[in-house]
């Protein structure tokens, strides 16, 4: 694609990127085939190309861009399956990121949008303050059904929705000492996890453990920050990369740890990206570039690891792959390999490849694409009929745990293959099987 860029915004490091980014596309369209908004409404501007000419232009004029251009990055999942498809090898992810930092800084939102962003910046990230406002929501969700049939207040039924999702966690088992560990991992503990599902991290570290890994707590650390970073909130993001890179280099210092392991794979798509987000911070950059190097989803590491697994029970299992997994990532094997080492049943829904509509914060900023895309993947994953389904990332679980199949997370599946404690979400499924 031609692009029209001065000297001027070519010196500024992300127009750079970006502007190399957009000459990559060569509008070929194979994106629009694997687009979830676009298959969704057959708009253009609702696939990546078109999103791409939307950007370039809002980049090349320098000016605020109008309400239409914001609304299409707006509505970007940041699935990033198109980059799985594109054979130009198009940017598409870094390009995506610049354009809504470009919004946040250039664009003043209505209000009530500027509030509500306000508002999960300043709760999401914090596991405690999420703890307070999901009592909160618990208390308002009879509201949800009310707010549903406002336009405007439909993204706090969305919220006070998926917070009616959250479980009371089990009691967890005993952790196994490792005496002599084959290695030190950094489990990172995020954000909505430990409020929402505090039970995946229990699970893993007993999972790790079974494998001869000892699990090293590690102070300071906090969100990775993909939550703001996809908000358009750049600078907050940058911080939070720095706060937990400052975190885990005292600890390879301090205690040798020899990974960084993800039980959330939106927040391993953000880790090792830290690198190329702090690129241009020369007291980050080769810090956060070793991060990166050492950054690994739990599946990743533990097909290395190899631990013997053995499923108690002959369980058909749905895999949900999340975006973040097999698009942020590119790990599409890992999981299956395990799942079917243990004995399990493996399935792979149709359309595998689109995103379920959780998206970080799109399923409260935009609740009716989100809904229509998590209803389009709940009708694949039940022609499946499975035993469970099994995913890797707690915002796919929060959007997908309608009741129509138990949702686990793949952690806890392997935990139990490896003698750990039956998942409390199992409890219906002996007669089935």
């Amino acid at each position: 694609m031609r692009t029209e860029f001065s000297p001027g915004q070519l010196a500024d490091p992300e127009t750079a990127a970006s502007e190399k980014a957009i000459r990559s596309c060569v509008h070929c369209g194979f994106c629009t085939a694997t687009c979830p908004t676009y298959v969704l409404t057959g708009d253009e501007l609702e696939s990546p190309r078109g999103r791409i000419y939307l950007i370039k232009q809002m980049l090349e004029r320098g000016e605020a861009p109008g309400p239409e251009t914001v609304r299409h990055i707006d509505t970007c999942l940041s699935c990033l399956s198109c980059t799985t498809t594109c054979p130009s090898g198009v940017d598409y992810m870094h390009l995506i990121d610049h354009g809504r930092s470009y919004v946040r800084e250039h664009h003043r939102r209505p209000w009530r949008e500027r509030l509500l962003r306000r508002v999960l910046a300043a709760t999401l990230p914090y596991p405690r303050r999420m703890r307070v406002a999901l009592g909160l929501a618990r208390l308002a969700r009879p509201l949800a059904g009310p707010f549903g049939r406002v336009p405007a207040l439909k993204p706090l039924a969305a919220m006070l929705t998926l917070a009616g999702r959250r479980r009371a966690s089990p009691p967890e088992a005993e952790t196994p000492a490792v005496a002599e560990p084959k290695l030190k991992i950094a489990l990172l503990r995020g954000c909505a996890e430990p409020a929402l599902r505090p039970e995946i991290r229990a699970a893993a570290i007993r999972l790790l453990a079974r494998a001869g890994c000892a699990v090293v707590e590690i102070a300071g650390e906090g969100c990775c920050g993909a939550l703001v970073h996809h908000m358009g909130e750049t600078g907050a993001a940058r911080d939070a990369a720095r706060r937990n890179v400052d975190a885990w280099t005292a600890a390879i210092e301090r205690d040798g740890i020899d990974a960084v392991a993800v039980t959330v794979s939106g927040c391993g798509t953000m880790l090792k990206d830290y690198g190329h987000l702090l690129r241009e911070d020369p007291s980050y950059a080769e810090k956060a570039g070793r991060i990166s190097a050492m950054a690994l989803d739990l599946s990743e590491l533990l097909v290395r690891l190899a631990p013997p697994l053995a499923a108690p029970e002959p369980l058909v299992i749905a895999w949900h792959s999340p975006c973040s997994l097999q698009h942020g990532q590119q790990i599409r094997e890992a999981p299956r390999i395990l799942l079917e080492a243990a004995g399990f049943t493996v399935c792979v829904p149709r359309e595998a490849h689109l995103c379920c509509g959780s998206a970080g914060t799109y399923n409260i900023l935009q609740p009716d694409t989100a809904e229509a895309l998590a209803q389009r993947k709940l009708g694949h994953l039940a022609a499946l009929a499975p035993d469970a389904i099994v995913t890797s990332n707690i915002g796919c679980m929060m959007q997908l745990d309608r009741g129509q199949a138990p949702m686990l997370h793949l952690a806890e599946l392997l935990d139990w293959a490896s003698g750990g404690p039956r998942p409390a979400a199992l409890a219906s499924t002996g007669d089935r099987t």
